[in-house]
C-alpha cells in the first residue's frame, strides 16, 4: 500500500523536559504543524522530523521513538552541536535572513554549511530507510533544501515533492549565497517544487536559468534527466476547525471576559512570533502615529499585541525584543490614563481557544510583516469571524495578499499609510465590513488546507506522468553497447550530425565556434571508412561550413535544409526560395537589437537570425517572446516560419527544414544503420524524419524530444563517436 512520507525539520509533536527533567510531549507551534496535523495520520502515512529536543541518552531516544512511532511519526535525532550549527546557524542565520530580504543579517560560515549538509544527509538516511517504491515523499521548507537531491541520488525512481513555506528571494539576493548552486540542485531533486505565490516561482526560475543555465518552458525546468514542474500553491488553513473553535462555548466565554475587561474599547489585534521579518516595531510606530493624528481615538481604541517568544537568546532577537519593550513603554507612558492603556502587550504563547476568542473580539487584525511566505494568522482571523464583523489590514509583502484582495492592503514600511489605513478600518461602516469579510471567507474556506494538499498531490502525480510522456532515456552502457554492435554489423552507415551544441559547444559569439583539431581529426577518421557516410546538418550558413570543414569528405545540409552539398559536388538549393521578405523582417529585428544590449542579427542567404545569448537572460527571453508574437502577427500567410531556438529567433521560408533534407539522404543511400544527433528544436525535424529503427540522440538538458536517447553535452557526443571508431579497431 502506498504511503505519503511528510518530511520537515520539526515534527508536529514537540518533546521537552519538565523542571524535574521528565520528558514531555506537546503539540508544536507553527503553520506547518497546524496545517498538516490532520493529514499525516491518515492510513499508514508517516511524518519524519526532529522532535525539538536534544536527547543525551539512548534510553530517552528509545522512549521518544516508541511514543512517536505509535502516532505516525519517525524522529530524526540531532546532536547539540548539529542543532547549533544546522538549525540555529545555517538555517536561521544564513537562509532565513537572505530569503526574507534581510541580507544584512546573513552570516556565511563554512562550518555551518557543513553541518547543514550533514543533517540533510541524516534526514536522507532516515527517509530512505522508510520509503517503499510506491511511496510519495513530501519534503518541506528551507531547512531541507538539499534533501530532495540527496533522495534522488538514493532513490532515482521515487516520487518527491518539495514545498517552500518562506519567500524565495530575487536572483540578486539569492546569488549572494556561496552555496547557491548546491541549494538549487538540491531542490531540483524533486519532481514538483511548490511556492506560495507566482512571484516566488518567477524568482526561482530566474535563479535556475542564470546560475545553472537550465532551460525552462511552461513551468518545467529541464535538469538533464528529468523535467521538474514548478508551480504556486497558496497554503490554506483548516477552515472548519477554526470556525468550530470560534463557535465553541469556551471561545465565547473568553471573548465575553475580555470584552468586560476592555470596557467597550475598539480592539486592534496583532499576533506574531518574535522576528525581525514581522514588522512589529514598525507597526507600533504606525499605531503611535494614529494616536497622534486622531486624539478622538484616545480612550476608545486598544492595540492588543501578542508576541510569541522565539530565539530570544540570539542578539538580533534580543535587540528586537528590547526595541519592542521600549516602544510599548514609551507609547503607553505618553498616552495612558487611569482608565485606559493604549497597548496591551503580552510576550507568551496562547492556546488555540484563547486565540480564537481574541480573533472574535478584534475589530481589526493588523498583519503587517516586512516579508512573509504566506501568513496564516490573516486566514485564521478570517475563519474565526463568524459574525463577519471586523477588518483585515494586510501587508502587500505577505503571500496571503495575493489571495485576500478584500483586505485593506498596505506597504508596511509606509508608516503614514499604515496609520491612515488603520483609521479607515476602525471607521469602516458595518455593511462594508460584512461585504469584505464575506469575500474573504469565501476564498479562505474554498482554498483550505485540504484543497492545498489535494492540489499539490494532484500536480505531483501530473508531473510524474508528464515526465514519462516527455522523457528521453539517457544513453546508458547497455544501450551504448547495442548501438555499437549495430554499427559494427552494418555496411552502409549514415551519421547525421548537428554542429552547434552537438559537435561543438555554444559560444556567446557564434563566429568563434571554429572546429579545433581534435574534432577535425575525429570526423576525418569517421570518413576514412568507406562504409560511413557523414552528414553535417546545421543551421549555419554554407560559407562558414565550407571554410571550416569543406576539405573533409563530408556532406553538408546548411541553413536548416536550404542548402545541400554532397562530397565532391557544388552547393545546391533544396528548392527555389525567395528572400524578398528580409528587409521587412530585418527592420523589426533591428528594433529589438536597439532595445536589447548584447543581441545581434545574423544574416543567411534565406534566413535571418536574432541572437540573444549575450544578453541578460530575463530580458532576452522577454524580448524573444515579444518578437515571436510580433513576427507571427505580421507573417500570417507570408510563407515564412519563425523558429524559437536556443537563445535565437530565426525566420526562414516555410516547408524547408533539417528533416526534409535528411530524408533525401535516407532515400538515396538506403542505409542499414542511421545515427542522428542534435541538440535543439530544429533537430526534432530530423528525429521525426528518420526510420523507427534508427538511433536518435538528443544533446543537453532539454530532454523533451522525439529522440530515443539523450546525452548530456558535446563531450558525451564525442565520446560516443570515438567509441564507434574504437570498436572497429
Amino acid at each position: 500500500m502506498s504511503r505519503t512520507l511528510i518530511v520537515s525539520n520539526r515534527l508536529p509533536t514537540k518533546v521537552s523536559r519538565s523542571s524535574e527533567g521528565e520528558l514531555q510531549f506537546s503539540p508544536s507551534e507553527g503553520g506547518l504543524a497546524t496545517g498538516l496535523g490532520s493529514i499525516y495520520r491518515r492510513g499508514e502515512n508517516v511524518w519524519v522530523g526532529w522532535p525539538g529536543q536534544y536527547l543525551d541518552s539512548p534510553e530517552d531516544e528509545q522512549r521518544v521513538r516508541e511514543q512517536l512511532t505509535a502516532d505516525h511519526m519517525q524522529p530524526v535525532f540531532l546532536t547539540e552541536q548539529e542543532i547549533k550549527d544546522f538549525y540555529e546557524g545555517f538555517s536561521n542565520e544564513t537562509l532565513w535572513p537572505t530569503f526574507h530580504y534581510f541580507a544584512q543579517f546573513a552570516q556565511f560560515e563554512p562550518h555551518t554549511w557543513e553541518a547543514y549538509e550533514a543533517v540533510n544527509r541524516k534526514f536522507c538516511d532516515a527517509v530512505a530507510a522508510l520509503a517503499g517504491p510506491e511511496d510519495t515523499i513530501w519534503v518541506h521548507d528551507y531547512q531541507l533544501l538539499l534533501l530532495p537531491g540527496m533522495l534522488r541520488e538514493r532513490l532515482p525512481e521515487a516520487t518527491i515533492g518539495f514545498f517552500l513555506h518562506i519567500p524565495f528571494p530575487s536572483y540578486e539576493l539569492f546569488r549572494a549565497l556561496p552555496w547557491r548552486t548546491q541549494l538549487l540542485e538540491g531542490m531540483l531533486g524533486a519532481d514538483l517544487i511548490g511556492f506560495h505565490t507566482y512571484g516566488y516561482v518567477r524568482h526561482f526560475l530566474s535563479a535556475t536559468e542564470r546560475l545553472l543555465n537550465l532551460s525552462r518552458r511552461d513551468g518545467l525546468v529541464e535538469t538533464g534527466t528529468r523535467a521538474v514542474l514548478v508551480d504556486a500553491f497558496p497554503m490554506g488553513i483548516d477552515y472548519d476547525k477554526y470556525a468550530e473553535v470560534a463557535a465553541s462555548e469556551e471561545a465565547r466565554r473568553l471573548e465575553h471576559e475580555y470584552r468586560e475587561a476592555l470596557q467597550g474599547q475598539q480592539v486592534v489585534l496583532s499576533i506574531d512570533r518574535l522576528d525581525y521579518t514581522k514588522g512589529i516595531a514598525q507597526r507600533l510606530r504606525a499605531f503611535e502615529l494614529l494616536l497622534t493624528r486622531h486624539p478622538e481615538l484616545h480612550n476608545h481604541v486598544t492595540l492588543l499585541m501578542l508576541v510569541v517568544p522565539s530565539r530570544d537568546q540570539v542578539a538580533q532577537y534580543q535587540a528586537l525584543k528590547e526595541e519592542i519593550d521600549e516602544l510599548v513603554g514609551r507609547i503607553n507612558g505618553q498616552y495612558r490614563t487611569i482608565s485606559w492603556s493604549p497597548i496591551q502587550y503580552f510576550y507568551r504563547s496562547y492556546p488555540v481557544e484563547e486565540l480564537s476568542a481574541l480573533y472574535r473580539l478584534a475589530d481589526v487584525a493588523l498583519v503587517t510583516p516586512m516579508r512573509d511566505g504566506m501568513n496564516l494568522v490573516a486566514k485564521e482571523f478570517v475563519a474565526s469571524k463568524l459574525d463577519r464583523h471586523g477588518v483585515l489590514v494586510l501587508s502587500e509583502r505577505a503571500g496571503a495578499a495575493r489571495e485576500l484582495s478584500d483586505a485593506l492592503i498596505i506597504n508596511p514600511t509606509d508608516t503614514s499609510q499604515v496609520a491612515d489605513t488603520l483609521f479607515e478600518a476602525l471607521m469602516m461602516p458595518e455593511d462594508e465590513q460584512q461585504q469584505r469579510m464575506q469575500g474573504l471567507q469565501a476564498i479562505v474556506q474554498r482554498y483550505n488546507i485540504h484543497a492545498w494538499v489535494e492540489l499539490f498531490m494532484d500536480r505531483l502525480t501530473y508531473s510524474k506522468i508528464k515526465q514519462g510522456a516527455l522523457s528521453t532515456d539517457l544513453l546508458d552502457d547497455a544501450t551504448r553497447q547495442q548501438l555499437v554492435a549495430a554499427f559494427q554489423q552494418a555496411n552502409r552507415r549514415l551519421l547525421l550530425l548537428d554542429y552547434d551544441g552537438t559537435l561543438m559547444p555554444f559560444h556567446t559569439d557564434p563566429k568563434q565556434v571554429r572546429p579545433e583539431g581534435l574534432l577535425r581529426q575525429l570526423l576525418a577518421e569517421l570518413c576514412a571508412d568507406a562504409r560511413n557516410h557523414v552528414v553535417i546538418i546545421s543551421g549555419r550558413d554554407r560559407y562558414s561550413l565550407s571554410e571550416w570543414l569543406g576539405d573533409l569528405p563530408v556532406d553538408f545540409i546548411a541553413e536548416h535544409g536550404v542548402w545541400l552539398r554532397k562530397r565532391g559536388q557544388d552547393w545546391q538549393m533544396i528548392q527555389p526560395l525567395r528572400n524578398d521578405w528580409k528587409p521587412d523582417v530585418r527592420a523589426i529585428m533591428e528594433q529589438y537589437v536597439a532595445r536589447t544590449a548584447g543581441s545581434f542579427i545574423e544574416e543567411k542567404d534565406y534566413a535571418l537570425v536574432w541572437h540573444y545569448r549575450r544578453t541578460d537572460p530575463d530580458l532576452g527571453r522577454e524580448r524573444a517572446q515579444d518578437m515571436l508574437t510580433h513576427l507571427a502577427f505580421i507573417g500570417q500567410g507570408s510563407g515564412l516560419i519563425t523558429l524559437d531556438g536556443n537563445k535565437v529567433v530565426e525566420v526562414k521560408n516555410a516547408g524547408v527544414d533539417k528533416g526534409t533534407a535528411a530524408a533525401r539522404w535516407v532515400q538515396e543511400l538506403h542505409p542499414d544503420f542511421i545515427l542522428a544527433i542534435g541538440d535543439d528544436r530544429t533537430d526534432e525535424d530530423t528525429f521525426r524524419a528518420i526510420p523507427d529503427d534508427a538511433y536518435s540522440v538528443k544533446v543537453g538538458t532539454d530532454i523533451r524530444s522525439f529522440a530515443k536517447y539523450a546525452v548530456r553535452n558535446t563531450a558525451d557526443v564525442r565520446r560516443l563517436l570515438r567509441g564507434l571508431l574504437t570498436a572497429e579497431e
